[in-house]
């Protein structure tokens, strides 16, 4: 008790001795001693700060003049207020995505402006804007992005833009061809007014063609509409500067668009990771059992209502098929139980993983099964991906169609069981990357193969025999280009086999 009583007796003491000096000094005087004090010391902090911030942003600045490659890998240690993670991505970007270096504008003088309209699927659109491309150029004109269809059967709502880098595409080319995005105003207007020419030219058709028929009417009305381009080039009798610039247009500037290249890339990658894969173009959907008239393994019911759709699109001009005659000459795509067999016999593992690149197989899952039997591995991208992967594609068929084209093009093996434009069109780009293996099916020969098998006039092994050696020079290896000049629908496609592309240098 006394030492506590001491101590508070000395704090009193020294108390007491505190008020004598304030006395001293004077109340006023001695507030603003503490004042300044304190102010002198804010200042100096402040100040601190101050040089601090100049420091640090001298150092950034600094790092970042050092270049786009050192410096982004310097920042990722320095430390700042955004995460790892965005440190890393950003650092990623940086040098996985190089700065792209196009080549420089070509000069002309514009005999006009060339608006397009694609008709069909994507693959069809695509070979007609490679085509348009080649026309824009060697007519000296400026092209407008083309237009997608958005009529077809699919009723796809999807832009240039959404399918394809759009940005990419006009830069790209701009040593060939000036490319815009639309009209400009005064002509925009023009169109608004009904001042310009629109026709479909004629299908197979020559450079000189254009020359001489579009030319003067691009030249008179400065905007012409061609409102459909598939096939409207031909095939062959070009000059080798067209074949290579169509070529240069398909494999390097029809780039996709960011999304879908990278959810493309996804799957490949998880194929990948299990081993190698094959992708199955099975083309057995509705509107195309429709549009031929195939209805090998279909019920009664499933025929009336193929028939039903094909006799109600305006579009489809045959209406009475025969499909068993069709299906002999080899002009129907295989069925799901044909395609297993066929695979068999042609000694693919069974283990291998099988990629379904297709849409909604006609009487779903139940059609698949004699296959899923044979080659359990079977995946398409709805099992692979979340659905939520998925969203922003959905009801857009040209923008799943690309997903399945990049993972078709990375394949180790590509089978289409119908010769469409994606089974042509992928089977040119897998020649132009080195002619990976592409195994293509002669449903002519396969389809009498499958009855003598079917009707016990073969055993199996002279069945899987004779498939294997019908299919020995079948598997995408370069060859020549078949001309038939007067029949050019029956001639080898351009991009099935763009041979000019092709011969080295």
């Amino acid at each position: 008790m006394c030492k506590v009583e001491d101590n508070d007796e000395k704090r009193k003491e020294r108390g007491g001795h505190w008020d004598i000096k304030m006395k001293f000094l004077g109340g006023e005087k001695a507030k603003d001693a503490r004042f300044l004090g304190v102010s002198h010391g804010r200042m100096k902090l402040w100040i601190i700060r101050v040089i601090t911030t100049l420091l640090l942003w001298t150092c950034i600045i600094q790092l970042v003049a050092i270049g786009e490659v050192w410096g982004p890998r310097l920042l990722k240690s320095w430390p700042s207020c955004s995460s790892s993670h965005e440190l890393n991505l950003l650092t990623n970007m940086s040098l996985v995505q190089p700065k792209v270096h196009y080549p420089p504008k070509r000069v002309y003088d514009n005999n006009g402006y060339l608006i397009v309209s694609c008709n069909g699927g994507l693959n069809q659109m695509r070979a007609a804007i490679c085509d348009m491309v080649s026309i824009a150029r060697y007519l000296n004109v400026t092209l407008i992005v083309p237009e997608l269809d958005k009529n077809s059967f699919w009723a796809d709502t999807s832009s240039f833009q959404d399918i394809f880098d759009v940005d990419h595409f006009i830069a790209s080319l701009r040593d060939e061809v000036r490319i815009l995005k639309e009209l400009p105003p005064r002509l925009k207007q023009r169109v608004e007014w009904g001042m310009f020419y629109e026709l479909p030219p004629i299908s197979w058709s020559n450079i000189s063609y254009y020359h001489s028929q579009i030319l003067p009417l691009l030249k008179k009305y400065k905007v012409v509409h061609l409102n459909k381009t598939d096939a409207r080039l031909a095939n062959n009798g070009l000059p080798l500067e067209i074949q290579k610039l169509r070529c240069r247009v398909n494999f390097s500037s029809l780039k996709f668009s960011t999304r879908i290249e990278e959810l493309g890339q996804k799957i490949v990658r998880m194929l990948r990771q299990k081993g190698r894969f094959l992708v199955l173009h099975l083309r057995y959907e509705m509107d195309m059992l429709s549009f031929s008239g195939c209805t090998r393994g279909c019920e009664a019911e499933e025929v009336n209502e193929l028939t039903a759709m094909r006799y109600n699109n305006p579009l489809w001009k045959e209406k009475a098929i025969d499909p068993e005659l069709k299906r002999k000459e080899g002009l129907c795509p295989l069925t799901p139980e044909e395609t297993a067999l066929i695979l068999t016999a042609l000694g693919i593992d069974r283990n291998i993983q099988i990629y379904i690149a297709a849409g909604e197989i006609y009487g779903g899952e139940s059609r698949l099964r004699s296959m899923l039997k044979a080659f359990p591995n079977m995946v398409k991208k709805e099992t692979l991906l979340e659905p939520s992967e998925l969203m922003f594609f959905q009801n857009h068929s040209s923008q799943m169609a690309a997903l399945d084209y990049l993972v078709s093009l990375e394949s180790d093996i590509f089978i289409p069981t119908y010769d469409g434009n994606m089974a042509k069109v992928v089977e040119g780009h897998r020649r132009f990357l080195g002619f990976k293996k592409t195994i293509l099916l002669n449903r002519r020969v396969l389809v009498d193969l499958v009855d003598q098998y079917d009707n016990g006039v073969l055993s199996w092994d002279e069945f899987s025999s004779s498939v294997k050696l019908s299919h020995e020079n079948r598997v995408g290896r370069p060859k020549q280009r078949i001309i038939i000049p007067e029949r050019p629908k029956e001639e080898d496609y351009f991009y099935a086999n763009p041979h000019e592309c092709l011969m080295n240098d």
